[in-house]
């Protein structure tokens, strides 16, 4: 009786959670029946405009002007005279190598030189009273000028003991201790001094690549750009603050190599970029009329060519393929594949496949943008048309 009871019971609290329950018209939430919302990407308007072409190259910084430090005399280095690595002055004093030995020469050289000039004074007057020959007179004033040159070299001697800096600049390591002999021989290679505020970049251009623009320049195709301003990029591919200038272009193909060797140069106040460094130079080359750019991110390479991503008018994505044909600054430009108007996907790629819906929000490029973009490709016609 107690089990018929329980067993009630049990199927009516069934019965009651059962109709207080959702309505099963109605799909729980999470279900299956829920749609997710299309992801949201950013887009831009592709459109025509003037646009300048650059060409990035791989160049090596050079120091202004170099100088090195060598010693004119032989002797023992006494003293270095400088602080590794800091800036020195012109004709300061870097190293004083003995200079005794020279001392003694020069002394005595002073001493014949005044014996000279005494039997000069000495004969001048006998010459008057035909005492002494003109013969003589002459050979005397000749001892007085070789004694006169040997003191001029012995002072030069004293003087080059102490070795001053060529240029002022910036003084790199010593390539000598105290107590070395330097000078036997050979100028000894003592230091090295560098300028390097401005500084050269050495950098080379394809001569076929040269060829080509100019082909282009002279069908009209192209202008030519007016700007010699160039852009020089970092090992890390930051873009360095301040641009430089183009100063000379080579006259001749290097056979070797078949390259154009060039040479800008930029400031350097802060002496932060240094000989040796490896960096590239991007610089205009040409200016194109009606060119379609777009920013590097958004453009999508594979084995089959080059694609970008566009939402249709019906808001979905479809892959556009196109063709590029240069660069104008950090943005490609497009010679095949789009034509203007295009809803073009700037950020965002991963989020999207063909055919998907999506929910579109206008691109904002910054200077700093990682992608490299500066501006959209629509904007360009505003600014530099």
């Amino acid at each position: 009786m107690n089990a018929a009871k329980l067993f009630v019971s049990v199927l009516f609290l069934s019965n009651l959670l059962a109709a207080c329950g959702p309505s099963g018209d109605e799909p729980q939430a999470g279900g299956p029946g829920v749609a997710m919302p299309p992801p949201e990407v950013e887009v831009m308007t592709v459109s025509a405009g003037t646009a300048t072409l650059t060409q990035d190259l791989p160049g090596r910084l050079q120091a202004w002007r170099t100088a090195q430090v060598r010693a004119r005399v032989e002797g023992i280095v006494e003293k270095r005279l400088f602080v590794e690595g800091a800036d020195v002055r012109e004709g300061a004093t870097l190293f004083q190598i003995d200079a005794r030995t020279y001392q003694a020469s020069a002394d005595a050289a002073r001493a014949d030189v005044e014996a000279a000039r005494l039997v000069v004074e000495r004969y001048r007057p006998l010459l008057e009273i035909k005492a002494v020959s003109q013969q003589e007179f002459d050979a005397a004033q000749a001892r007085l000028k070789q004694a006169q040159a040997v003191l001029a070299r012995t002072a030069l001697d004293v003087e080059n003991t102490r070795v001053p800096a060529p240029i002022s600049g910036r003084i790199g390591r010593t390539q000598v201790t105290e107590g070395a002999l330097v000078g036997r021989g050979e100028a000894t290679h003592l230091a090295t001094i560098e300028q390097i505020n401005p500084i050269y970049v050495n950098f080379t251009q394809a001569g076929g690549d040269m060829l080509r623009l100019q082909a282009a320049v002279k069908s009209g195709k192209f202008k030519r750009a007016e700007s010699v301003k160039v852009e020089l990029l970092l090992e890390d591919g930051s873009s360095y603050p301040l641009p430089g200038k183009i100063l000379f272009t080579d006259l001749a193909v290097d056979p070797t190599t078949g390259a154009v060797s060039m040479r800008a140069e930029f400031p350097n106040p802060q002496q932060e970029l240094l000989p040796g460094m490896f960096v590239r130079i991007r610089f205009p080359s040409a200016v194109a009329e009606g060119a379609i750019l777009v920013p590097q991110r958004a453009v999508q390479s594979n084995p089959q060519g080059q694609s970008v991503m566009i939402v249709t008018s019906e808001g979905k994505v479809a892959p556009q393929p196109i063709k590029t044909g240069g660069m104008a600054g950090r943005d490609f430009i497009v010679v095949e594949g789009l034509k203007g108007g295009e809803q073009l996907i700037v950020n965002g790629l991963q989020k999207v496949r063909p055919g998907a819906a999506v929910k579109t929000v206008p691109w904002q490029p910054t200077p700093a943008d990682p992608s490299g973009a500066t501006q959209p490709a629509g904007e360009n016609k505003k600014k530099e048309g």
